[in-house]
Parts: C-alpha cells; sequence; structure tokens
C-alpha cells in the first residue's frame, strides 16, 4: 500500500472516530444549558464533601478572599430566576454562591420559585400551593422582561442533585414550609456540604437548629445585639454567616462578626445595583474595602469584576 493511501485511510478513520463521539452525545433537558458550558465553568465550580467542609469554607479570616452571591439564581434576559440553565450560566462567569426560593406545590413536591402566585414568573395564573407539580411543570418561565422562555419550574430535588460538586445553593424557605421538609430533602440528598439555609428570626433559626445544628445558616442581624441574640439562642458561630441587610453597610455589625470568626453578607439588589448601572461597578469595590464578605446582587458580571480587581486578579 503507498503512503498517501495509508494517510488517507488514517484520515478516514479519524473522521469516523469523531462521527462516533459527537453521535454519542446526549440532548440536555430544557432545565439545564448544554454540556460544552459545563466544561468551560469547571474552574469556577465549588465541592464540599460536608456541612463542616462548608463551614470551613465560610469562616471569615483577614486572608478569606470576598465572595458573590447571584440573587434568586442570578437572571438576565432569557434566563429566568430560579432556573438551573441561568445558574449554569453564572458558573460561566464566576464562582458565586446560588441563592433560590423555595416553595411547596399542592402536592407537597418543593420547587424553586419566588412568588406565591405563579403569574410573574411563568405561564400559569393563581397560587403555587393550589396547583399539583404535574401542573405547574406544565409551565414554561418568563424572564425577567415577561417574556415566555423554554425552561421550566425545577424541583428542589433536581435543584440540590444539580449542585453537587458545582455550587452551594442559599435557600430562602418562604412562610408556611414546615423545617423538617426541607430538611429530610437536604438529608435525602446528602447535601449539607452544599446549602445554606436562609432564617428571619431568631425562632426560625431555633426551629432549624433544633433539628438540624449541623447545617449552615444565613442569620439576620442590622446591630449588634442581633447577632448576640442570634449567638445567645446556642447556634454554633461556625454554622452561621451573618445577613446584613439589603443597600446599608454595617461596620459595627462587621466588626463584631468577624471578632467571632463569621463573614458577613450584604444585598446591592435594587438600588445599589440600579447604581453600579448608571455609575460603574467602582461602588462594589468600596463595599469591600468596608469589610463586606458576601455582596448579594442582581448583577453577577459587575460584581465578579470588583471581586477580581479588589483581590488583585484579572476580570476574566
Amino acid at each position: 500500500m503507498r503512503l498517501r493511501d495509508c494517510a488517507a485511510i488514517a484520515r478516514l478513520s479519524c473522521l469516523a472516530l469523531a462521527f462516533v463521539l459527537f453521535s454519542g452525545c446526549k440532548t440536555i433537558g430544557v432545565e439545564q444549558s448544554s454540556a460544552p458550558s459545563y466544561v468551560r465553568a469547571a474552574e469556577n465550580y465549588r465541592h464540599f464533601k460536608d456541612a463542616g467542609a462548608l463551614s470551613a469554607y465560610l469562616r471569615y479570616s483577614s486572608d478569606a478572599g470576598p465572595l458573590l452571591s447571584a440573587h434568586r439564581g442570578g437572571p438576565t434576559p432569557g434566563y429566568p430566576e430560579n432556573c438551573l440553565a441561568t445558574m449554569d450560566r453564572v458558573l460561566q462567569t464566576a464562582p458565586a454562591l446560588l441563592e433560590v426560593d423555595v416553595r411547596m406545590t399542592a402536592d407537597s413536591t418543593l420547587i424553586l420559585i419566588h412568588d406565591d402566585e405563579l403569574a410573574r414568573t411563568t405561564t400559569g395564573s393563581g397560587l403555587v400551593e393550589k396547583h399539583s407539580l404535574a401542573e405547574i411543570r406544565a409551565l414554561l418561565l418568563r424572564d425577567e422582561r415577561g417574556i415566555i422562555t423554554p425552561f421550566r419550574v425545577p424541583t428542589l430535588a433536581e435543584a440540590l442533585d444539580w449542585a453537587e460538586a458545582r455550587a452551594v445553593l442559599t435557600l430562602d424557605v418562604k412562610p408556611g414550609l414546615a423545617p423538617e421538609l426541607l430538611i429530610n430533602a437536604i438529608r435525602k440528598h446528602e447535601a449539607g456540604g452544599r446549602v445554606v439555609i436562609i432564617v428571619y428570626s431568631i425562632p426560625d433559626l431555633m426551629a432549624f437548629t433544633g433539628t438540624a445544628p449541623d447545617l449552615m445558616y444565613s442569620v439576620p442581624a442590622e446591630s449588634e445585639r442581633d447577632l448576640l441574640a442570634a449567638l445567645d439562642s446556642g447556634v454554633d458561630a461556625e454554622r452561621i454567616v451573618v445577613w446584613t441587610g439589603v443597600g446599608e453597610i454595617r461596620p459595627e455589625v462587621i466588626r463584631l462578626a468577624h471578632a467571632r470568626g463569621i463573614r458577613t453578607m450584604m444585598g446591592t439588589f435594587g438600588e445599589i445595583d440600579e447604581r453600579a448601572a448608571a455609575a460603574g461597578a467602582t461602588i462594589y469595590e468600596a463595599l469591600l474595602q468596608s469589610g463586606v464578605d458576601v455582596i448579594a446582587t442582581d448583577r453577577v458580571a459587575d460584581v465578579a469584576g470588583a471581586i477580581n480587581t479588589f483581590t488583585g486578579f484579572e476580570t476574566p
């Protein structure tokens, strides 16, 4: 056989192999984006084997870098809030905590949706709690402009599985959902290393920690007194981050939290994000300079850039 014939056969063999490889790829469902995005985002994934490992990661230290949290999962035009494809897209931009909202359907399934009504974020209408999972699954999600997308409402179970070896979800538990239901779901999926439970009061905190003291919690504190009350409730300081509220720096809370080894989180969604959109992302750098450890935002890319500037890394 001549040399050029051998080369031709080799080229054909390579083409055949490529065809087999690509034809074997599966189509990804509507709650996920395409496989190549996972490859691009892999460097932004975070994995913690259990709640103890997550606690160590979230503890404050003077050399711990700042973090960002994507409010409602980081929606952008075409990508709705509380949607797995949206969160996958966020992780292509930067590592991030992903804040999502948890409600229960009429047939007791936990799903990701913010409002108690369906109309704003889906093609449906009426109360979430009056609809079964099957009925809600038949709907499509709308983006922030109200435009219908191909994505559907995910269950909490799907989100917990999706987050494995990928990201940490901060779970905003809506009223009426018994703590035991959420904790059981977390235990079933062995997801203690990828969730932070948001509570809004000391009684809520105690209701959760009475059953699951090992999990991580986001606890509100707008004053030193609030933080001391939370710590006096018996919660382990190593198992909390402190939510200082939206739009206002609280230096006294930051100082006390840091003295106890606790990180603080501040929300910029709303007025601060709007100001940053108009005047530039340097406003986020000022927040980081003030000692804020985690910025919860609707403007993921801008905050990611500010964090990179603050820490001395190049913006991706």
